[in-house]
């Protein structure tokens, strides 16, 4: 079942439930959903790669807006994005542990035989392959540059 579906079976059951926090999010997902399938060159269907970028793009909106609502002490409007961020993240892939994101960092550095900090673009390419949606791409930058650097 592709994820479309799958959002608009959510949104109904939400609807069922009064879900306020859950229609919101999960609406946000299907016009993102839309929004990417009438993009220029796009097909009918969305591949599960750019399905899994689309949710991940709108994590990080939310988290922003988190981030600037707090500052601003508007704990109101921070708690709604904080709960739309919830409903989001129930269809990315578990993320990894800090544990787990050092792990693949230095497999890949073995694996591709990088020796230094120049060879930062080839090891992020095969982290970022590697760490598909589970992991934060500014978390797994720091990482690499950190053992790279060591």
């Amino acid at each position: 079942m592709s994820l479309e579906n799958t959002i608009n079976d959510e949104i109904k059951k939400a609807m069922i439930a009064k879900d306020q926090a859950g229609i919101r999010g999960l609406r946000a997902i299907k016009a993102a959903i839309i929004l990417a399938k009438t993009e220029k060159g796009a097909g009918p269907e969305l591949s599960a790669e750019k399905e899994l970028q689309i949710l991940q793009k709108l994590v990080k909106q939310r988290r922003e807006s988190i981030s600037i609502f707090e500052q601003q002490n508007r704990a109101d409007l921070a708690q709604t994005e904080k709960e739309e961020v919830e409903i989001i993240e129930r269809f990315l892939p578990k993320a990894l542990s800090a544990e787990e994101v050092t792990a693949l960092v230095q497999e890949v550095i073995r694996s591709s035989g990088a020796t230094g900090i120049k060879d930062m673009g080839k090891v992020m390419g095969l982290v970022n392959k590697e760490a598909a949606g589970r992991a934060d791409g500014k978390l797994l930058a720091e990482e690499v540059k950190k053992l790279l650097a060591s």
